[in-house]
């Protein structure tokens, strides 16, 4: 059965930081695109960071800077820190997994980041 959990979220102050986890079972981590998206009410889910097999890495402009992804195989587990945190960050964040030779594409349930003074 394949899991992906985040875990991290929570109330941040503006100028703030958080470091968000995924943790995933059930796959072959190693051989995952893995990535984070965030989504708002009314707003479609965007993408926020993508981390490659080979650990290479994209951001959307947005955050370009002030977030890093990151993946640690031996943990099945990927990290998103967030850093100096606007409350236009404030969304639902989900863990992807995807493969693409295979066509597997899991989700986590998301994790509620809210930035608020």
């Amino acid at each position: 059965q394949v899991q992906v959990v985040e875990s991290g979220g929570g109330l941040a102050q503006p100028g703030g930081s958080l470091r968000l986890s995924c943790a995933a079972s059930g796959i072959s981590f190693r051989v995952y695109t893995m990535a984070w998206y965030r989504q708002t009410p009314g707003k479609e889910r965007e993408v926020v960071a993508v981390i490659s097999t080979g650990s290479s890495t994209n951001y959307a402009d947005s955050v370009k800077g002030r977030f890093t992804i990151s993946r640690d195989n031996a943990k099945n587990t990927m990290y998103l820190q967030m850093n100096s945190l606007q409350p236009e960050d404030t969304a639902v964040y989900y863990c992807n997994a995807r493969r693409f030779d295979i066509q597997r594409n899991y989700w986590g349930q998301g994790t509620q980041v809210t930035v608020s003074s």
